[in-house]
């Protein structure tokens, strides 16, 4: 007896000054790359899933997929290489030589010298069928087998390929990533309700000593935004891009207990312009980047799950966003002939009907509104001072379909007249590092934060939130 090793060539090929490396084992190639070959006849190795099979007196012909495209390689075989175990779901590795097809959508195919059976699958258990389009409301019910749907598969690869767009944006733009803590002990007043931090015991007793870890009350975080003014102080552009958790007990579409954040901080800003003009190229960017790099992908959610949608996305990307204060909000709202649940009135905070009424209103295109009320946002929001309606220099930005995506403001960098506030809430003493801030080499600065789902959820036009993330976390659900 002995053991075969698997050798790993490692090869780097210089492009464009930048070092691109690949793995190969053996001759195994990925599916993407297989069906992008242009060498026509050359031996190779594919490992996948099986998506379709069909077998013929004279052939059998296989659809496998390893999830690195949305289309299958077609795999053509000698029916005596057909297995009982070879079913919808198995998981092989088949080799071969790639041929021209003659079929119409594919422009190769592999013709299978050997195919090995990984991992059998039961099509009768599966509770995924083979050709058959399954609701999401159905396949949410599986949150550890959805990802080998193409819906699902489709969603991870947008993701994944904005996740990169938008490190790539801070980057190009001379922004520093800062991993803000998960674990924190402030609570980013009026960000959220909160998830607290405690030690799990099997016998814990009311009032445990032994449950408290940290020395303060410790919270999942619900924003990175206070950590950030914290760098801001010796880093003039710095953003972080990590979860985030909202204690809400809410099952709408809109909202996750879990979550991810897009936050960006800039010091020495001129005015709330600064922050909108970042917020509107990070979304078109990002945007440009996701529909360039995975057209295919997209193309799926806008044909199957949200038709329509690639012409409302064109229209945001076409036109520039649109400004208006929230004093104009509230006049627009308020004389419109549309019956709101919610009567719009100067003071109240804008609910999703009628952010979402103020973007149709003004066009279908992402619309910043600015200017809100004193007693709407955080301590945080810089005071414009103004009479008689007293408001702060805070925006948010409203998208079709979805209404608030990103949340931002200036920050009030006067000592006296943050002091006065905190004092006012009885925050002086949790927030005294927080002053300190503008004691030594305080400057004007604002930020902002994007939800990452509620992006998604505007550029691939996916109804429920909780099918823009792999494991959705919500009100009274948690599962795996």
């Amino acid at each position: 007896m002995f053991t075969q090793w698997r050798f790993v060539i490692f090869r780097c090929h210089a492009v464009a000054s930048t070092i691109v490396c690949r793995f190969y084992s053996a001759n195994t190639i990925r599916i993407r790359d297989a069906i992008n070959s242009q060498k026509v006849g050359d031996q190779l190795k594919i490992q996948g899933w099986v998506r379709s099979i069909r077998s013929q007196k004279e052939v059998l012909f296989l659809h496998v997929n390893d999830g690195s495209c949305l289309q299958n390689l077609q795999v053509v075989a000698d029916p005596s290489l057909h297995d009982r175990k070879l079913t919808f779901g198995s998981a092989v590795q088949i080799s071969g030589a790639l041929v021209n097809s003659l079929h119409k959508g594919q422009n190769v195919e592999l013709r299978a010298s050997d195919i090995r059976i990984i991992g059998s699958c039961d099509p009768l258990k599966f509770p995924f069928k083979i050709k058959e389009r399954h609701p999401v409301e159905y396949t949410r019910q599986f949150p550890h087998l959805r990802c080998r749907t193409n819906t699902a598969a489709s969603l991870l690869r947008v993701r994944s390929e904005a996740t990169l767009a938008i490190h790539a944006f801070f980057k190009d733009n001379g922004f520093l990533q800062i991993h803000t803590p998960i674990i924190t002990s402030n609570d980013c007043e009026g960000a959220g309700e909160l998830f607290q931090v405690e030690l799990a015991h099997k016998e814990k007793k009311q009032n445990d000593e032994r449950s408290h870890f940290f020395s303060v009350p410790a919270f999942l975080t619900v924003s990175g935004q206070l950590h950030l003014e914290a760098i801001a102080g010796a880093f003039s552009q710095v953003y972080t891009f990590g979860p985030t958790f909202r204690a809400e007990n809410s099952q709408s579409r809109r909202h996750l207990a879990e979550f991810y954040m897009v936050e960006a901080e800039m010091s020495f800003t001129e005015g709330l312009e600064d922050v909108m003009k970042v917020m509107q190229s990070l979304f078109k960017t990002v945007t440009d980047s996701v529909l360039s790099q995975c057209p295919e992908d997209v193309a799926l959610f806008h044909k199957h799950v949200s038709p329509g949608h690639k012409e409302k996305l064109d229209r945001m990307l076409q036109n520039d966003f649109k400004v208006i204060t929230y004093t104009e909000a509230v006049h627009i709202l308020k004389s419109c002939s549309h019956s709101f649940a919610f009567k719009p009135e100067w003071g109240s905070d804008l609910q999703s009907e009628h952010e979402k009424y103020l973007v149709q209103h003004c066009g279908n295109v992402p619309l910043f509104v600015t200017n809100y009320p004193y007693n709407l946002k955080p301590f945080y929001a810089r005071d414009n001072e103004d009479h008689p309606n007293h408001t702060v220099a805070a925006v948010d930005l409203l998208v079709p379909g979805i209404g608030e995506l990103c949340g931002g403001s200036l920050r009030e960098d006067r000592l006296s007249l943050l002091q006065s506030r905190l004092e006012m809430a009885g925050l002086s003493d949790v927030y005294h590092w927080y002053l300190e801030l503008r004691q030594f080499g305080s400057v004007p600065h604002g930020g902002f934060g994007m939800g990452f789902e509620r992006y998604l959820q505007c550029i691939l036009g996916a109804d429920n939130i909780k099918d823009t993330i792999p494991f959705p976390r919500f009100s009274y659900s948690c599962l795996l």
